[in-house]
């Protein structure tokens, strides 16, 4: 069951992100212009980092760590950090769009974090039980 929701939680991040314009914004303020914000972005001395980001790819990659770290853990690493550079990648081209370095930190980071809380547990598991 957890595998089928990490799939179509894939499928509704290449939506959210591929589509031209923010759909979160179509159904909360009626304007494709206006993104939601969840808290504000953190700030570090050399740039700003998107929390929205950050938060999304922390929900998609803890759950797809849940589903596949143990039988294919290489590939869903791989996996996960290649759609959050690729995802954000596209919207050089996609209308409505604009690639921002904020962005793509966000997503990375936010993978990063999955895959050290996902080492912990992992890692604490085999010591302590």
């Amino acid at each position: 069951m957890a595998k089928l929701f990490f799939h179509i939680l894939n499928i509704l991040f290449f939506i959210i992100y591929l589509y031209p314009g923010s759909i979160l914004g179509l159904l909360l303020y009626g304007n494709v212009s206006k993104q939601p914000q969840l808290t504000k972005d953190f700030i570090f001395s050399f740039s700003e980092i998107s929390s929205n980001h950050i938060y999304a790819f922390i929900f998609l990659s803890l759950l797809g760590f849940f589903c596949y770290f143990k039988n294919k853990r290489n590939l869903i690493i791989f996996y996960l950090f290649s759609i959050s550079i690729f995802l954000e990648l596209l919207h050089i081209i996609i209308p409505e769009r604009s690639f921002q370095i904020s962005d793509l930190y966000g997503n990375i980071i936010g993978v990063f974090i999955s895959l050290l809380i996902t080492y912990i547990i992992y890692y604490a598991k085999k010591i302590f039980f």
